[in-house]
């Protein structure tokens, strides 16, 4: 896997990868992850068109995914302490 690009975000870390004819975004904030595969093929414009796809509205609902996963984990480690 090489990385092939990183896209400066205040909220988040943001890392394209190569890996087996996909593009794997990965999303980092804190200990949390999220990953999305997407197929080369699939991608019009290749790495260019991976950069359109990740506007501000989609990052804003990464974030809100961030926040449900942080909650989801509280919640959890919290009934067994």
């Amino acid at each position: 896997m090489r990385v092939l690009a990183e896209l400066p975000h205040p909220e988040c870390k943001i890392s394209i990868f190569g890996m087996n004819q996909k593009f794997i975004i990965k999303f980092e904030q804190g200990t949390l992850e999220q990953s999305y595969k997407l197929a080369e093929v699939d991608v019009v414009g290749g790495i260019n068109g991976v950069f359109e796809m990740l506007d501000e509205p989609f990052i804003q609902q990464v974030l809100s995914i961030f926040t449900q996963m942080r909650g989801a984990i509280i919640e959890t480690y919290n009934k067994y302490q």
